[in-house]
């Protein structure tokens, strides 16, 4: 298969990266490095990626930020951050990335825990997960004879366990095998419309 993944060389990325190049042609996207440069936030810069790269078997999204902050501190703007970013960047990469899908194509899309058990400081970030929980059951029921769409959310990853665990107390961390494989069920397995949660 010829798969995309966008944000290929970060810290959960570069793991789902490796495991899809044993047996297939992987091309990596990033904002500053990687195989194709896209910034997620512009969907021109969507559009002039997927024309650069053409068709495909999957794209992969495991990219996209949000704002952390205390709520009280949140202003409007801070909000857009997440919301063109993680949001509409995701869904326009679904939107757009569509038409450059082989048969029986697949995109998954990237959230995380705090969709169904928010921390402090991540009112926005829970937000835009749970906006795209949504919009991928519901794309789903008009898509399913074109595309299959589904998304992994994770618990924090053992990778990033050091750098997170005060937001997380008590949290287990997750190991990035099985991070790994929630992506790889995604794209070789026939599910559609899936929420795909690693949180033990």
């Amino acid at each position: 298969m010829k798969i995309l993944i966008i944000g290929g060389h970060g810290t959960i990325g570069k793991k789902v990266a490796f495991s899809f190049t044993k047996e297939n042609e992987v091309i990596i996207a990033g904002r500053t490095k990687g195989d194709v440069l896209v910034d997620i936030s512009d969907s021109d810069s969507i559009q002039n990626m997927f024309k650069a790269i053409g068709k495909l078997d999957a794209i992969i999204c495991i990219a996209g930020e949000a704002k952390w902050a205390d709520f009280n501190e949140l202003s409007e703007e801070d909000y857009y951050i997440g919301i063109k970013s993680k949001l509409m960047g995701q869904i326009n990469l679904v939107r757009i990335g569509q038409k450059y899908l082989n048969s029986d194509g697949s995109i998954t899309l990237s959230t995380g825990i705090l969709a169904d058990d928010p921390v402090i400081k991540t009112a926005s970030a829970a937000m835009v997960n749970g906006g795209i929980h949504s919009f991928v059951k519901a794309v789903a029921l008009e898509t399913q004879n074109d595309f299959r769409l589904n998304v992994v959310s994770s618990g924090v990853v053992e990778d990033a366990y050091e750098k997170y665990k005060e937001y997380f107390p008590g949290h287990n961390p997750i190991p990035m095998n099985k991070v790994v494989n929630g992506y790889l069920r995604s794209v070789l397995g026939k599910g559609n419309g899936e929420i795909i949660r690693i949180y033990q």
